[in-house]
């Protein structure tokens, strides 16, 4: 875009609140068919990571009554049946095209949150007041030319109406993918047939719970009294009806919340019986989450390591454990965090069993600003603080330059525990070896 599409002019105080959500349709999906235009509309599947489960669907493959998170092996029948493709996660392509798609969003509006890899709030008050759905138009044509990617627009005075009428520009093809639920009377209409679990944050207890009361749709959730909600279930429903009704009490966050917790986990498609295997894995894992932990400047006040064999498998001896331990100081220094992540391991690892799953988790986070808590005999000594919060940042720029060195160094460059994709795309837009190439005959 050349020039921004919105006034710089900051909207009066009295203009009516406009949220827009923008997201992408089957976005990983989406993705995968940008360099493969032989497979629109054609059935297409994108796995998790051990190409085990259903992550994504094309609308082609929902309509075969394929469920999210199904296992494969399930599923093999009906794949052959309808030639479905399958790919492996693509996250190196996912993320850069999700980049440039927030990239063009952020030319919108001067205000954006983004929620996920493929949707983000707009505040468009006192923006698209002219003509709301032109806007959304201009929006969706935008970002379809420029990045290729299929998206559909949701407005309303909420957050929770915008993505409501995301919902119904997804669901029904001759909104052409724009809904504005401004006016008072078409949302009543959609939320009367609008079940509740579609609501934001209705979740299938809490819409079963609700179903109990005869709340079945969002208009008979937006008809409770909010104090009610309030007092019956949380103030976080008490405050959705309060959106229901055209009452906004949820901001933009512009700037995502630091998180509470950070895990690292994985499933493993082949089981680990060995202790430096299984350590070599969790040592990986650290360095992931030790480099998020840095990414939202955070220290860890706590750190839990967690393994388990394969519950679903009652021919195999069963065994899972939890240990977790505080440091003296919260930390974000990777090399402490795989020492007391190993110290754990040893404590709660038994041979003669096969491992499925490992995890590391990372408690207690504070703001790396906060001053810590010493006792009587610690002697703090910031220099070397310095070096080490210096040597963290070599560390965060080495692995975005040369991805995974770092953890290779760290962890150990065996592998043997890591699953290799069979089903895995060219990283079309982040390697310069696997560009798509294009001939002419």
């Amino acid at each position: 875009m050349s020039s921004i599409p919105y006034s710089s002019v900051a909207a009066p105080a009295s203009a009516p609140k406009r949220f827009a959500l923008v997201d992408c349709n089957n976005f990983y999906v989406s993705c995968e068919r940008l360099f493969r235009p032989d497979l629109r509309d054609k059935p297409v599947a994108v796995l998790s990571n051990n190409d085990g489960c259903i992550v994504a669907r094309s609308q082609e493959v929902k309509d075969l009554g394929i469920k999210m998170a199904m296992p494969v092996y399930q599923l093999e029948a009906l794949i052959k049946q309808h030639r479905i493709q399958l790919f492996s996660s693509n996250y190196a392509l996912y993320a850069d095209i999700s980049a440039r798609v927030m990239s063009l969003l952020a030319g919108f509006s001067p205000n954006i949150e983004i929620y996920s890899i493929d949707e983000a709030f707009l505040d468009l008050t006192g923006i698209a007041d002219t003509d709301p759905i032109a806007y959304g138009l201009h929006i969706r044509r935008s970002i379809g030319r420029a990045t290729g990617i299929p998206v559909c627009v949701g407005m309303g005075p909420t957050k929770t109406l915008a993505k409501l009428a995301n919902y119904a520009a997804k669901k029904w093809s001759k909104t052409a993918g724009i809904v504005d639920l401004s006016c008072k009377i078409r949302r009543q209409k959609l939320m009367r047939i609008t079940p509740v679990d579609e609501v934001w944050g209705i979740g299938p207890r809490l819409a079963d719970k609700l179903n109990r009361l005869e709340i079945k749709t969002a208009f008979d959730l937006s008809q409770q009294a909010p104090e009610r909600m309030r007092t019956l279930f949380s103030v976080v429903l008490a405050r959705t009806v309060k959106e229901l009704n055209g009452v906004s009490c949820l901001p933009l966050e512009e700037r995502a919340p630091a998180k509470r917790q950070i895990v690292c986990s994985r499933s493993f498609k082949q089981r680990i019986c060995e202790f430096n295997v299984l350590a070599e894995a969790l040592a990986g894992f650290c360095c992931r989450a030790a480099e998020k932990l840095r990414q939202q400047r955070s220290l860890a006040g706590c750190v839990s390591v967690f393994i388990r064999t394969n519950p679903f498998n009652p021919d195999e001896p069963q065994y899972q454990r939890s240990a977790c331990q505080f440091p003296d100081a919260a930390t974000q220094d990777t090399r402490r965090i795989i020492n007391i992540a190993k110290q754990l391991l040893r404590q709660i690892f038994r041979s003669g069993y096969r491992y499925q799953k490992c995890a590391v988790l990372l408690n207690h986070l504070q703001p790396e600003v906060t001053p810590g808590q010493l006792d009587l005999f610690t002697y703090a000594d910031t220099i070397q603080q310095d070096k080490q919060q210096r040597l963290m940042q070599a560390f965060d720029a080495i692995n975005r330059q040369f991805p995974q060195a770092i953890t290779v160094a760290a962890a150990g460059s065996t592998k043997s525990w890591q699953y290799r994709p069979q089903r895995l795309s060219g990283r079309y837009t982040t390697r310069w070896s696997e560009l798509a190439r294009v001939r002419c005959v």
